[in-house]
This record gives C-alpha cells, structure tokens and sequence, in this order.
C-alpha cells in the first residue's frame, strides 16, 4: 500500500466509526439556531468536496512529491490526528454533542486531551487535515485544509457563545486561562477576549 492509498483508509474508517458512535450523545440543553452553524457546515463540506479531488486525476498538477519516508511520516500524522479526535470524544463521553449547543448536563471537563487544547477534536482534524494536504500535494488538498480552518474557526467561535451564555465566564474563566484553543502550547489569550471557551 502506498501513503496515499493508507491515508484515504484512515480518513474512511474515522468517518465510519464516527458515524456509527454518533447516537452515543446526551441530549442538548437548550434549543439554538441550527441556522447559525449553516456556514461552518458548508466550509466543511467545501473542504471534503476540494481534499477528495486531490485524489482525481483529473484536477491540478501536483505541485510537490513528498519522497516516501516523508510521506510515511504525513500518514503517521493523520494517524495521530485522527486518534486525537477519538481520544477526546471518549474522554467527553456522553456529554458529547455533534451540535454546538451545550448537552443537559454539560460542565467543563479540563482533563485528558481537554487539558491539552479546549477543541482537542477540531484540533485533531486540522492535523490530519494538512498532513493530508502535504501528502497530497495538490492545490484541491490545501485549499481544502485551509476552508478547513475557516469552518472550525466558526465553529468553535459559534460554541464558545453557547458556553458564554450558559455556563458564565466565571465557570470556566480559569479553564480558558490556562489552556489555549487549539494549537498545543501556544500563548493563550487573556481572559477580557473574545470568542473563548471550551468545546469540540
């Protein structure tokens, strides 16, 4: 098997076990708008529409050949992302919810990979997303993993004001303080800014 060939398995299984596990949610607290997540679902959809034509012949040149150890080691990356996403879901268990708004005994779990980043599983899939894309190397692939980031970036704005409105800054302000959104280690926001909290 080739890294391409490996990497498009990986992506398969994760969307067919995440989709097998999703009645394994509590049920949402409060009703909102479904409306207001209509533009981080088209964003994601544009993005698998664009990442999947990377795989057809008949889309751009390539534009780089990773030589195959280093493709390898993308495929280790989307492994690794791809785990992360799960490694999260199943830390939240059944407070997970495939909607932004927050599950009837929603809380502030800061443990497991929520004490890494507080959207351990957005930021699993922008891992594996542009590991992915550097595999590919195509121009569909990047566009792709960058409408990515433009639909988890609404997406996790769009949940931070659900938790804002339903659990209180001072619930959670801490939490925000000490651990940043989505990249590992990176300088977190002070508590006064916007669009913070935790979530997917």
């Amino acid at each position: 098997m080739i890294p391409s060939a490996a990497i498009a398995a990986a992506w398969l299984v994760w969307l067919v076990s995440w989709i097998l596990a999703s009645g394994w949610s509590a049920r949402t607290a409060s009703h909102h708008d479904l409306g207001a997540e209509s533009p981080s679902r088209v964003l994601t959809l544009a993005a698998v529409v664009m990442i999947l034509a990377s795989y057809s012949p008949f889309v751009s040149a390539v534009m780089w050949t990773l030589p195959d150890q280093v493709a390898w080691a993308m495929f280790g990356l989307v492994l690794l992302g791809l785990g992360f996403t799960w490694a999260a879901r199943l830390h939240l268990g059944p407070l997970w919810s495939s909607t932004s708004a927050p599950t009837e005994d929603h809380r502030i779990v800061d443990s497991g990979p929520y004490a890494i980043v507080r959207h351990p599983v957005y930021a699993g899939l922008l891992l594996a997303a542009f590991a992915t894309a550097a595999e590919r190397g195509r121009l569909e692939a990047v566009a792709g993993a960058l409408a990515l980031i433009a639909a988890i970036s609404l997406r996790a704005k769009l949940e931070e004001r659900f938790l804002r409105r339903d659990l209180g800054d001072d619930a959670y302000g801490s939490y925000r303080r000490r651990v940043p959104m989505l990249v590992p280690f990176a300088k977190v926001a002070s508590p006064a800014s916007k669009g913070q909290g935790g979530g997917g």
